[in-house]
């Protein structure tokens, strides 16, 4: 197994670590900063998801600069990021940190894509992420660390930039997701 597919499978196993950190670690416990609420549990569970997303990073610089990609790596990749961001989402959520529209909305986009995909993949169109998904994605983890932080330091402010972020994400996720049905309605919709 090449480097680049370690780190993967790396970013796949600090999922449930983030998660057990989310569930298993009170809030209210060893608060940092009283004007956010933030805490040890947001912390760690930063720190968590910032080794993963820098693997996300590495992972697909190495394959490229050193042709390592296989199919494994096109497989896992976007698993695992899908895996890392929408859990997180999903938890932010159910903690009251992140709206709950917004964070359905693009779960519900990603699985809509991901079908899309399978059924022009199963007709033989491969289609790899646009520059929309990828700025979806960027955008969905400056989110998901302003709102892990608890906005800081623009909580002291006033200023709600982890929602904005969180929002923007949501709007681009949403533009993707349009800009790929496009692309493949016509596998989808051929037999309607």
């Amino acid at each position: 197994m090449n480097l680049p597919n370690k780190l993967t499978l790396m970013r796949i196993l600090l999922v449930p670590v983030v998660v057990l950190i989310m569930l298993c670690i009170d809030p209210k416990f060893c608060v940092i900063n009283q004007a956010s609420g933030l805490a040890l549990r947001d912390v760690l569970a930063f720190v968590v998801f910032a080794i993963a997303s820098i693997t996300d990073m590495l992972d697909g610089m190495i394959a490229r600069k050193y042709n390592l990609i296989t199919s494994f790596g096109k497989f896992a990749d976007p698993i695992a990021d899908k895996m890392l961001v929408n859990t997180l989402l999903i938890l932010l959520a159910v903690s009251g940190q992140a709206n709950v529209i917004a964070v359905l909305l693009m779960v519900w986009r990603d699985l809509i894509v991901d079908g899309l995909r399978m059924t022009a993949s199963n007709k033989g169109k491969v289609v790899s992420a646009g520059f929309y998904g990828k700025l979806k994605t960027v955008l969905q983890m400056i989110a998901i660390v302003f709102v892990l932080l608890r906005n800081w330091p623009f909580a002291a402010l006033g200023l709600p930039v982890d929602q904005i972020l969180l929002w923007a994400a949501c709007a681009c996720s949403l533009f993707s997701g349009y800009i790929y049905f496009m692309q493949l309605k016509n596998y989808v919709l051929e037999s309607m």
